[in-house]
């Protein structure tokens, strides 16, 4: 396992995007996100998040790479595909790092980008090698934040849930971005993970990142199992509801991570990205998580 920041017990954290929240006046004829992405850090610290991301607000998670990357046109791979011309995410990345502490960077996993897209090229013979070039990009997108300063790296794989992966070569891809890091390494996957927990605890990751608050039965499948070191991010907020969870609520699904994994082990976080929320219920959900961690760290400490 690669050394873990220094975060305080239960750290508390996001999954990624949150919603766009559009600037006014000229700036946003310069860069219509710009004010996005510090509504979205300003939110998370307000909150009282400890690990923070950039907020992800430039675009939905597949586009927001591909469209940067050579070899693919639109949702068509026409070409070879290479690495961006330079950074893709490290801008606001950097802007994160300079008001907080503890900040990841967040990339969409090479084999959930290989089946959002088309092969319209006889380059590739099918989906996996898609994926290992798009993972030699991504590798690249990883190396550019650890050099900035990022105490991890999440890597999202939402596909792996549903089936439709190749799951060797999946495992395959994902160690081609992730090999060289000295940073921790997060694998989110949202969903049912009943047939694909065994696979996901054999990837060489340091945190699985999964879905408890819809999916409560995801944490019943982590009894008994050796974790070997790996921490879990326990999503114990819905973040497909517009309702806010009360305090009491989400202080009882970290109760029951802790019952069965330990204090130790657990990261807080919602069940996957914020995006489709209002600012306000966003906001309000990762306030009553914080307020709901602390709650249950001041128990811990007696």
């Amino acid at each position: 396992m690669r050394p873990f920041p220094d975060l305080p017990v239960l750290p508390t954290t996001v999954v990624g995007s949150y919603p766009v929240v559009p600037g006014k006046g000229i700036s946003r004829f310069l860069d219509p996100f710009r004010h996005s992405v510090r509504i979205a850090v300003e939110d998370q610290i307000t909150a009282g998040i400890d690990l923070i991301s950039d907020g992800q607000v430039r675009g939905d998670m597949v586009r927001a790479f591909t469209s940067r990357l050579p070899g693919i046109q639109g949702q068509e791979v026409t070409g070879k595909i290479l690495p961006a011309s330079g950074a893709i995410t490290l801008r606001d990345t950097r802007y994160a790092l300079s008001r907080h502490r503890w900040v990841k960077g967040i990339l969409t996993g090479p084999t959930t980008l290989s089946h959002a897209l088309h092969l319209s090229t006889r380059m590739y013979r099918d989906r996996n090698d898609v994926a290992l070039d798009l993972a030699k990009a991504l590798k690249a997108e990883a190396s550019f934040l650890e050099q900035a300063g990022v105490c991890m790296i999440q890597v999202d794989e939402p596909i792996l849930s549903t089936g439709a992966a190749d799951m060797e070569a999946a495992r395959n891809a994902l160690e081609v971005v992730i090999s060289s890091l000295s940073v921790p390494v997060s694998l989110h996957v949202c969903g049912d993970l009943s047939g694909v927990i065994d696979f996901l605890l054999a990837i060489p990751v340091d945190v699985l990142d999964i879905e408890c608050a819809r999916s409560p039965e995801n944490l019943d499948l982590l009894d008994r199992r050796d974790l070997s070191g790996r921490r879990i991010g326990l999503g114990c907020i819905d973040s497909t509801s517009m309702d806010v969870e009360p305090i009491e609520v989400v202080r009882d699904r970290i109760h029951k991570g802790i019952d069965l994994l330990g204090p130790d082990t657990l990261l807080i976080d919602p069940d996957c990205g914020l995006r489709m929320l209002s600012r306000e219920s966003a906001s309000m959900k990762l306030s009553r998580m914080s307020a709901a961690t602390r709650e249950v760290r001041k128990e811990l400490l007696g």
